[in-house]
């Protein structure tokens, strides 16, 4: 990793966080260089470990997230692992945990009693429904983030059941919020020298995204409904199906698109009509409108389609799968990075969210076993001599398979 120009060069963070969301936010914070320990139970590690899709026994999402972690294995329900993590999150910056509210607390390791040792520390919670409210302490996982928040019943057509994404959608999402919360966090921190909570429900980010139908419904009492690929606010805008099969979109979603559009289909007139000249009477004749784009676009194979609309300017792209996204040359050249040195072989995986001036990326290069980095981590932050380690090892409060010499 280039950590010259790293903006989070030298920042400690300690990732109690397991599965998506909180591993998500590591993952964030790792990306523009933050040193980030992962404490996973010191058996069989981080239940993601064992998602599916694997290659070799080795689960392909968990290597997404978790390249060029440390993993430290502490067993948290004996005292002694406990011990450990609070010296952990003493010398650290940045905590992301991701337990049920309260389980810190039982623990011993609520915020006032971390912060007393720590005054600095940012403790950024991830968790179902937030750690305060009448849900507080119901479990939560992204699919009940996708339902609660109202996305699953605007997901799909009218005619289909409401529809919950086929990956991580909301704990993605409230992973990356809770990075920004803990990157806002610290930048408090230069200021006050004050550390601070970070709390993040796996819902709010993605009803925020929904907002809109919640201040429909607050001002006009109309309930938003699910519309398939059209957006309900403009038209046209959807998937279409060139001849040769291949599918792609088009989003007329500001006038002078929609006007570009019907330029480029050879329809100059359709600007003139009164169904087609404005968004409003678009919407009101959209079935009408859509016909009218599907069979051009289906007159011809999907690339030719593309090509014209390009150089008239309107948005449009292909649908893409895996294959077309890892051969396209822009991707190629911004977006996507080698994973190296992991049991899946080479792979190419999407890079850092955003690019920071002049800062190059992280690498993504290696993959921790289970607590592969226990002694090491131990000695050069807590200052463990062999012996101490061998006897935490002893009692099972620590990883025992990497539990050696540390020299």
């Amino acid at each position: 990793m280039n950590n010259t120009t790293a903006p989070l060069a030298g920042v400690r963070v300690l990732e109690l966080g397991s599965m998506y969301a909180a591993p998500t936010a590591g993952r964030m914070l790792r990306d523009f260089g933050a040193d980030v320990v992962k404490v996973e139970e010191p058996v069989n590690g981080d239940m993601a470990r064992q998602w599916q899709p694997q290659k070799d026994s080795t689960s392909i999402g968990y290597v997404r997230l978790n390249s060029g972690k440390r993993s430290v294995g502490v067993d948290l329900r004996k005292p002694e692992g406990q011990q450990v993590v609070r010296e952990l999150i003493a010398q650290s910056d940045i905590v992301i945990e991701s337990f049920r509210p309260g389980r810190l607390e039982k623990w011993g390791m609520s915020y006032d009693s971390l912060a007393e040792e720590n005054p600095g520390l940012i403790l950024t919670r991830v968790s179902g429904f937030g750690q305060t409210g009448p849900y507080s302490a119901r479990p939560g996982f992204g699919t009940v983030a996708e339902t609660a928040s109202g996305f699953a019943f605007l997901n799909g057509w009218p005619e289909t059941p409401p529809t919950a994404p086929p990956f991580g959608f909301a704990d993605s999402i409230a992973g990356i919020s809770a990075a920004m919360g803990a990157a806002m966090a610290l930048y408090q921190r230069s200021a006050t020298g004050k550390g601070s909570v970070v709390d993040v429900a796996l819902y709010e980010p993605l009803m925020f995204i929904l907002g809109d139908a919640i201040l429909n419904y607050t001002t006009t009492g109309k309930i938003m409904q699910r519309h398939g690929n059209a957006s309900g606010a403009a038209s046209p805008r959807g998937i279409y199906q060139g001849s040769d099969g291949g599918w792609l979109a088009i989003a007329a979603s500001a006038q002078s698109i929609a006007m570009r559009l019907f330029d480029a289909m050879g329809r100059p007139e359709l600007k003139e009509d009164p169904r087609y000249a404005t968004n409003e009477a678009r919407m009101a004749n959209n079935e009408l409108v859509q016909q009218t784009v599907r069979e051009w676009v289906g007159s011809m194979p999907r690339d030719e389609v593309l090509a014209i609309l390009d150089r008239n300017e309107v948005v449009a792209a292909a649908v893409n799968d895996s294959s077309d996204i890892v051969e396209d040359e822009h991707f190629l050249a911004r977006t996507l990075q080698a994973v190296t040195n992991t049991p899946l072989g080479r792979g190419l995986v999407p890079g850092p969210v955003l690019h920071i001036g002049d800062y190059a990326g992280p690498s993504y290069d290696g993959l921790a076993a289970v607590g592969e980095n226990t002694a090491e981590v131990l000695a050069e932050r807590l200052g463990y001599d062999d012996d101490k380690i061998a006897s935490l090892s002893e009692i099972g409060a620590i990883s025992s398979q990497f539990a050696g010499a540390t020299s």
